[in-house]
């Protein structure tokens, strides 16, 4: 068992992990993202954002923003999509990617059949050389040290 001070330390070191990347995040406020916001003002249609495992996580939550917000927002599972519940994209959708690799197996072979769709890609990624980041039109970059 840890002792008090082990825990406190731990403790310490994880919130101390989240500050810095959270610090390091106004520098990658850049003009990809302010274009990215305005593909959000002016969007007809409604967000999908897709991801798997963890990040899955992260896009409900998003999808939940963004419908408290009034912007009409859909997850779809990677896994799903590619048998079948792609369906749900529509013309004037905007997808909205999440991986952390921007190289799982899923996404990879996902990527191919939205891009067919010709809807716009934006990729929220921690892997700025990832295969999401090479076919998206617009990347956020949401990488961390720890």
């Amino acid at each position: 068992m840890k002792s008090s001070e082990e825990i406190k330390k731990i403790a310490k070191e994880c919130i101390l992990n989240e500050y810095d990347a959270i610090a390091k995040m106004p520098s990658r406020i850049n003009e990809n993202f302010v274009k990215v916001v305005r593909i959000l003002e002016k969007l007809k249609g409604r967000i999908i954002v897709v991801a798997i495992g963890k990040s899955a996580i992260i896009a409900n939550k998003l999808v939940a923003t963004f419908n408290s917000i009034g912007q009409p927002s859909l997850f779809l599972h990677a896994t799903e999509a590619i048998h079948g519940d792609i369906g749900i994209i529509q013309k004037d959708d905007v997808i909205i990617c999440i991986s952390k690799s921007g190289n799982t197996p899923e996404i990879k072979a996902l990527l191919p059949l939205i891009i067919k769709m010709d809807n716009v890609l934006i990729a929220m990624t921690g892997n700025l050389d990832s295969y999401l980041s090479d076919v998206s039109d617009y990347i956020i970059d949401v990488s961390i040290d720890k």
